[in-house]
């Protein structure tokens, strides 16, 4: 398990590296949601999503070899641009591993950070081809079985600690489960009162299908919030989730669509599903608590398109 010493040596291994993302209260928020609302804007990291701090703490860790071997990563859009960038700026040659329906703006901004960008029909061959480019010699970076990676994302939970107000409740989008599961391991130690939701969209649900089992499984992915579509989380994200995390909620792609519309409209921040579904959540967490709820969303990331929010909106029937 990650403890709160491995997320603390991370935090001052990043530093200077990434961006200490504003923690702000969210008057909007509160009165959309009936309760007090704390967001940590952590859409307005460099490349736009929380994934620079693990892809950072990693790269800072690897060995001469290593860095000379080039780093290799696997994504559904973020984690790729992450390494992608913070490889150019530590001189690490980089490879990035996305399927086809990761988001072209994703595929364009590794690309124009010097990655070579490798394309396969989906995110479990999209696995197993960094699977083979690792067995070959890369240096893998992994977007959340690696626990250097999840002490970097849990630098967000550090922050949140420091920097908010009281909170009762956390929401955390969960994915392959390394923001959640660093997020928790922060927050136990810092502020162990507090009660950590993770979210997931209907057909990417890797941590619930996991914690039903027992256990890490594959599961059938179909959501369009490729971000969060991981064909399985690992061991190590599992046991966090099992020991640390409250519930794993899921909502439809729809209501996460309708997320990014009121983060909009209410909280002044353009975010991607990934970050929309914690509107969804926040409202069942908060229905739950009742009485003195008050919420912490960590608003994940923010890149997408103003063209990928309007058509999925008009898909879904909400414009």
């Amino acid at each position: 398990m990650i403890g709160i010493s491995d997320i603390e040596a991370a935090a001052r291994r990043i530093a200077g590296h990434v961006v200490r993302t504003p923690t702000v209260p969210s008057p909007g928020l509160g009165a959309l949601l009936g309760v007090p609302v704390t967001a940590k804007l952590e859409l307005l990291q460099r490349t736009g999503s929380f994934k620079a701090r693990g892809a950072t703490a990693k790269l800072l860790s690897l060995s001469e070899a290593e860095r000379a071997a080039g780093a290799v990563a696997v994504s559904g859009g973020n984690h790729g641009v992450a390494l992608a960038v913070m490889a150019a700026a530590l001189d690490v040659k980089a490879t990035v591993v996305m399927p086809r329906t990761a988001p072209a703006r994703s595929l364009a901004l590794a690309r124009d950070a010097g990655a070579s960008v490798r394309i396969t029909d989906g995110m479990d061959s999209a696995f197993r081809l960094v699977t083979r480019l690792r067995d070959e010699g890369l240096t893998l970076v992994h977007p959340f079985d690696d626990p250097v990676v999840i002490a970097g994302q849990g630098t967000v939970g550090l922050e949140l600690a420091e920097d908010a107000g009281e909170l009762t409740d956390v929401v955390v989008s969960v994915g392959g489960g390394g923001l959640i599961a660093g997020i928790a391991a922060a927050l136990r130690a810092r502020r162990p009162g507090v009660r950590v939701w993770g979210v997931e969209t209907e057909g990417a649900e890797a941590m619930s299908g996991a914690l039903r089992a027992g256990g890490p499984v594959p599961v059938p992915l179909s959501s369009l919030v490729t971000t969060l579509s991981a064909p399985s989380v690992s061991r190590l994200t599992y046991d966090h989730a099992a020991a640390l995390v409250e519930e794993v909620l899921v909502v439809p792609d729809r209501d996460a669509v309708q997320g990014c519309l009121e983060l909009a409209d209410h909280a002044k921040v353009w975010a991607e599903p990934a970050a929309g579904c914690l509107l969804p959540a926040a409202r069942r967490v908060a229905a739950r608590v009742g009485d003195g709820c008050r919420l912490g969303l960590v608003v994940c990331g923010g890149n997408t398109t103003p063209q990928e929010i309007i058509g999925w909106a008009e898909r879904f029937g909400l414009l």
